[in-house]
């Protein structure tokens, strides 16, 4: 028993998911939600995520609720009305707006997951992608490639690495696997290897107009 608990442990406290309000066509992208609810029930991981019980984002925060984990919705007000987002399971974090929303959802999270999702998703991927870029944090990024999802994101990705848009020490930043089991293994194994632009001990997040709890650095 004692083996099998260090096997299924885990660095990570919470790990923060974003993902689309939207279940998807394909029912690859529905099992993948609750997989990787289950995989972090089982390594005694916590969730955040954007709140809400609609789409992907509802499967895997009642896969983590119905297993026993603690779930952070972090939602903004005006989007709190059930007709808009369902109801949030676990504990709801009110935030003014979107912007806040991220800051929130950065600060209490050790590593970052993008499942299957839409124009969100990705505007919130990238961003903490891009925080981990200038140093503001060190925190692993992973994208759950589910039949492929973000294949064309990665090819981008390697394009915008061969043109000099991205320097190749940052490739590194995200993370991907096809499976919640080989994802979460990665992102454990996580070592930043690039140069931060910044200092993550000293970014305060008032430069976007926030006060100092919205930290999002370790």
């Amino acid at each position: 028993m004692e083996v099998e608990n260090e096997i299924r442990g885990s660095k990570f406290r919470r790990i923060c998911v974003f993902c689309g309000s939207s279940q998807g066509r394909k029912t690859s992208y529905q099992d993948a939600a609750i997989a990787l609810g289950k995989e972090l029930v089982s390594r005694n991981i916590d969730l955040v995520y954007g709140g809400g019980s609609i789409g992907l984002m509802g499967l895997v925060s009642q896969a983590v609720h119905s297993g026993g984990r603690h779930v952070i919705g972090v939602i903004p007000k005006t989007l709190m009305p059930r007709e808009i987002t369902g109801e949030t399971v676990g504990e709801v974090k009110a935030v003014a707006d979107m912007h806040q929303r991220k800051a929130e959802m950065a600060k209490h999270s050790d590593a970052f997951i993008a499942l299957p999702g839409g124009y969100g998703t990705l505007e919130e991927l990238l961003e903490v992608i891009t925080w981990a870029q200038l140093g503001i944090h060190d925190k692993p990024v992973g994208l759950l490639n589910v039949d492929g999802f973000y294949n064309a994101l990665l090819s981008f990705i390697d394009q915008a690495v061969e043109e000099g848009f991205i320097s190749p020490s940052a490739r590194p930043i995200i993370v991907s696997a096809p499976t919640a089991k080989e994802l979460v293994k990665k992102l454990e194994e996580y070592v930043p290897c690039h140069q931060g632009v910044a200092s993550k001990t000293s970014w305060e997040m008032e430069q976007r107009g926030y006060a100092q709890q919205y930290d999002v650095s370790r």
